[in-house]
C-alpha cells in the first residue's frame, strides 16, 4: 500500500474529481483509484487493499445506497462515504442501510472531503485498537474444556502487498522486488504452484504501477484453441470464422495503456507462441479477418504453474519468447516452504470470514497454529483459506478457533519440530559415527519425503548442493519407496 492508504472513488466524471484527487495525493499522500461501475468496484476490492470508498450517488440515490449496502456486507472493514447532489433528498436511508461514516453534498470541496476521509480512517483505527484490547481481556468460558486457552490474538504483525499477507523473509524479498518492478514497463513472469497467489501478485503489480488507472484484463490460456485464443487477445472482424457475428476488439486493444495477465502461459501452442512473440516485439495486433495492423501499448504479465525454463530445455516452449516474458521473473514459494506465514494468513482469513459471517472470534489457539504449521497444504493458500473458513463457520460466537473443528488430514499432520527432533527416534549403531550417520539418513529421507522427492528443494533446506544430496541418497541407499 502506498503512502497513508488507498481511497477508491466511484464517480462518472473523472474531471470533476481532479482537484480532490490532486489534494488527496499531494497533501495527504493517499493513493487514489477512480472507477465508474459496480463491477469495477468489486474487481478492484478483490485485487487491492482499499481503506476507504467514496460513492458519488449522482441522480440515483437508491443505486448508491445499494452499492454501499453491498460493501457493508462484503467489506465491512472499508470506511464508506456518500456524496449527494445539492438538491438530493434526505440521506437518512443511506446512513442506516449502508452504515456510512458520513455524507457530503455537492459542489465538491477538496479540503472538506480530504478532512472527512482523514477523520474516517482515524475512527476506523481507533475502533480496530478497541477490538484488539477487548479480545485481549476476554476469555471464553469453555476454553479450558478443550485445553487450549493459550492463544494468539487475531491481529498478528505481518506485511502486506495489497491482498498478499506474509511475514517470511522469502516473501518479503519477493514483494520488495515486485514493488520495484511495478514502476517499470518490463514484462513480468510469475511462476509457482497452484494456489500460491500468482494472480494476487500480478494484480498488486498492476495497481502499484503507473498503469493503475487503466484496465487490468485477465486471460486464461489453458485449454483454448489457437483460433479462439487469437480472437480473445487480438480480436476479430465479423465473419472471420463461423460464429463471428460481430467485430471483437480483443483484450490487447481493450487494455491499451494498462496490463494483460496471461495465465497458464505454458499451455499455448508453438504456433501461437510465435504470435505472442511478434506482439511483444512490435506492439502490434492484427485481428482475425482484417488486413489492418493496429498498435497498442500494454504490459504483459504471464503466469505459469510449470517451469518455463524446464519446458524450454525440453523443446516445448520457445526460448526467445521465454526471454521476452522474463523482464522480471518471480517464483512464488509454496506454503510448505514458508510455514512462518501460516499464523499471519490464518488470523487474516479468520478475521475476514468472521466479519463476513457476523461471528465474533476471540483468537486462534496455539495448538491449532501448531497443527496448521505441521501440514504441507498441497493446495497452498487456497486450501488454508478453505480450512479456516470452514472452522469459522463451525465455531460459535465468543469462542476461539481450536483443533476440534480441523479436517482429518490437517489434524493428523505430524508437527514439523517433531520431525526434526531426534527425541523418540531410535538411533542405530553403537559408536558416535554410526549414530550420526543413522540420524543423517533419517533427516535426509524425511526431508525428501516432505518435499515429494524434489531434490532441489530438499538440498536447499538441508544446506547441500544437488550433487551432495545425490551422493547421500546413493550412500544410504534411499529411494522414493522408502
Amino acid at each position: 500500500m502506498d503512502g497513508n492508504g488507498t481511497v477508491l472513488i466511484v464517480a462518472q466524471n473523472d474531471d470533476e474529481w481532479a482537484a480532490v484527487t490532486a489534494h488527496l495525493t499531494d497533501q495527504f499522500g493517499y493513493r487514489v483509484l477512480i472507477v465508474r461501475t459496480g463491477p469495477e468496484v468489486v474487481a478492484t476490492l478483490l485485487a487491492v487493499h482499499v481503506d476507504l470508498v467514496v460513492v458519488e450517488a449522482g441522480g440515483n440515490i437508491a443505486e448508491g445506497v445499494a452499492l454501499l449496502t453491498e460493501l457493508r456486507v462484503a467489506h465491512p472493514e472499508v470506511v464508506r462515504l456518500l456524496v449527494l447532489e445539492a438538491d438530493a433528498g434526505p440521506a437518512s436511508q443511506a446512513i442506516s442501510q449502508g452504515a456510512i461514516f458520513q455524507f457530503l453534498r455537492k459542489p465538491l470541496d477538496a479540503e472538506q472531503i480530504c478532512l472527512m476521509i482523514e477523520r474516517g480512517l482515524e475512527t476506523r483505527e481507533l475502533a480496530r485498537r478497541h477490538r484488539i484490547l477487548s479480545r485481549e481481556f476476554k476469555f471464553p468460558g469453555d476454553a479450558a474444556i478443550f485445553g487450549e486457552r493459550q492463544s494468539i490474538p487475531l491481529r498478528v504483525e505481518s506485511q502486506r502487498f495489497e491482498k498478499l499477507v506474509y511475514v517470511s523473509e522469502k516473501m518479503v524479498e519477493l514483494c520488495d522486488l515486485a514493488r520495484q518492478a511495478a514502476r517499470t514497463d518490463l514484462p513480468i513472469l510469475i511462476q509457482g504452484e497452484t494456489g500460491t497467489g500468482k494472480e494476487l501478485l500480478a494484480r498488486a503489480v498492476h495497481y502499484n504501477s503507473l498503469r493503475r488507472s487503466s484496465p487490468l484484463l485477465v486471460q486464461n490460456c489453458g485449454g483454448m484453441s489457437d483460433e479462439l485464443l487469437h480472437s480473445e487477445l487480438f480480436g476479430h472482424k465479423r465473419g472471420a470464422f463461423t460464429g463471428a457475428i460481430s467485430d471483437r476488439l480483443g483484450l490487447f486493444r481493450a487494455a491499451d495503456g494498462g496490463t494483460v495477465l496471461l495465465d497458464e502461459i505454458s499451455e499455448v501452442s508453438p504456433s501461437f507462441q510465435v504470435s505472442l512473440l511478434r506482439f511483444l516485439q512490435e506492439g502490434e495486433v492484427k485481428p482475425l479477418g482484417s488486413d489492418k495492423t493496429l498498435s497498442c501499448k500494454v504490459r504483459i504479465v504471464a503466469a505459469s504453474n510449470r517451469s518455463l525454463k524446464m519446458l524450454v530445455a525440453k523443446g516445448e516452449f520457445r526460448q526467445d519468447l521465454y526471454f521476452r516474458l522474463k523482464g522480471f521473473e518471480f517464483e512464488v514459494p509454496p506454503l510448505r516452504d514458508r510455514p512462518e506465514d501460516i499464523p499471519a494468513l490464518a488470523e487474516f482469513f479468520a478475521a475476514k470470514h468472521a466479519e463476513a459471517l457476523g461471528r465474533k472470534i476471540l483468537g486462534i489457539s496455539a495448538k491449532l497454529i501448531e497443527r496448521l504449521m505441521a501440514y504441507d497444504f498441497p493446495g497452498n493458500i487456497r486450501e488454508l483459506e478453505n480450512e479456516i473458513r470452514r472452522m469459522v463457520a463451525l465455531t460459535k460466537d465468543g469462542e476461539y478457533l481450536t483443533t476440534r473443528h480441523l479436517s482429518p488430514a490437517v489434524a493428523e499432520a505430524i508437527p514439523r519440530r517433531d520431525l526434526r527432533n531426534p527425541a523418540g527416534f531410535a538411533l542405530d549403531g553403537t559408536t558416535l559415527k554410526e549414530q550420526v550417520e543413522s540420524l543423517e539418513k533419517h533427516l535426509v529421507r524425511e526431508t525428501l519425503g516432505r518435499h515429494r522427492w524434489n531434490q532441489s528443494r530438499a538440498a536447499e533446506e538441508l544446506g547441500l548442493s544437488r550433487l551432495g544430496l545425490a551422493n547421500k541418497i546413493k550412500r544410504y541407499g534411499l529411494g522414493e519407496s522408502g
